[in-house]
């Protein structure tokens, strides 16, 4: 299995890295309590279409180590660069779901685009959904708190009941076999209470409504209609504004797990994103990349 120690502090990270060594590159980052085993329905099918894909597992996700530190954005985006380093890769399109959306941002806010040449925005939390300074309309932090109380006394219960709004089952199209969701909820419960908590507190604090515009670079951002963890109003419609250079997709009835209920139709648009920076640039967006 391949790993890499971040930069940071030198915690054992796990990544796949699957499809051709000379492919356009895609590097995904998973929602919170998620590793790289929620892209399946992107990773796979890109890979067999020839495109390079990697995924993180996030520090206490999946098969990384856990840590007790280093659940903040900076260290986050440090660790996600830190394996493009890793690699070498260059003119990456980073793709981001939910919380993976800050640490794009953050990753580029804090190290440029001389690997990162696009970046997807996936259902993402971003700019942010708590009341702050850049998000003045959003949640109430004394209601993010009740919840962050009603999450530590029973992740397991908290992730089934929130299942079919994860999902937006109530809405037509969004049909998801339980056998997959109870797959989910325990890749969930998976990411260690640590690393859970710790990755809920960079969602309550998220405001980077100053950082988007400065993002000279073009995104692509995709979000569902019925998105209960992220409405679309406050993150993705907010987002494709601040950004210089966005293409907003919608999906209409879409919920937060539009990767695996929209499945098809987010991994074509991937596809189609990734190609135009390729035929931008000339070369193939994977060409420099070091062999694995």
């Amino acid at each position: 299995m391949p790993y890499f120690e971040s930069p940071v502090d030198g915690t054992r990270l796990h990544y796949i890295d699957h499809g051709p060594a000379t492919g356009p590159v895609a590097v995904f980052a998973a929602s919170a309590y998620l590793g790289h085993e929620m892209w399946e329905y992107q990773t796979l099918p890109l890979a067999e279409a020839g495109f390079r894909c990697v995924a993180l597992d996030r520090r206490g996700h999946g098969r990384s180590e856990d840590t007790w530190n280093g659940y903040d954005l900076d260290t986050l985006a440090d660790d996600l660069h830190g394996l493009l380093d890793h690699l070498d890769l260059r003119e990456v399109t980073l793709v981001g779901h939910s919380v993976g959306s800050g640490e794009v941002i953050r990753c580029l806010s804090r190290h440029g685009g001389v690997r990162i040449a696009r970046a997807a925005l996936v259902a993402g939390v971003s700019p942010g959904v708590v009341r702050s300074p850049g998000t003045p309309d959003g949640w109430d932090p004394a209601d993010v708190r009740a919840d962050d109380e009603v999450f530590r006394r029973d992740r397991a219960a908290y992730f089934t009941a929130l299942a079919d709004d994860f999902f937006a089952v109530h809405r037509p199209g969004n049909q998801v076999s339980p056998h997959y969701v109870r797959h989910l909820i325990d890749c969930c419960l998976g990411a260690t209470p640590r690393a859970a908590n710790g990755v809920r507190a960079v969602v309550a604090a998220l405001d980077l409504a100053g950082e988007l515009p400065a993002l000279d670079l073009p995104v692509l951002v995709v979000h569902g209609t019925h998105d209960a963890s992220a409405p679309l109003s406050l993150t993705g419609e907010r987002a494709a504004r601040l950004l210089p250079d966005a293409t907003l997709k919608v999906y209409e009835n879409g919920g937060h797990g539009l990767f695996a209920t929209h499945a098809a139709r987010l991994t074509a648009d991937l596809r189609e994103f990734i190609e135009a920076g390729v035929v931008r640039t000339g070369e193939p967006a994977g060409a420099r990349a070091a062999g694995r």
